[in-house]
């Protein structure tokens, strides 16, 4: 009789925490008029993205929120 190993969960795809770039979430998900949430400033399309990012786009994405802060 051979045994087997036991079954491994698979790993995730994505990960969406980084000890590098935190997610700028602050829990205020509500869109405005040009779908940037008015919590962290993203635009829908960066948060649908931030799962999947790497560290270096997450960067970007954080940049460009940060440029919409200051134009409000």
């Amino acid at each position: 009789m051979s045994q087997t190993a036991p079954a491994r969960p698979p790993k995730p795809l994505y990960s969406n925490v980084s000890p590098a770039v935190p997610s700028p979430c602050t829990s205020v998900c509500k869109l405005d008029e040009h779908k940037v949430c008015l919590g962290c400033l993203r635009h829908v399309e960066d948060i649908r993205e931030w799962r999947s990012a790497d560290d270096e786009r997450r960067r970007v994405i954080c940049a460009e929120a940060l440029k919409r802060s200051s134009l409000r």
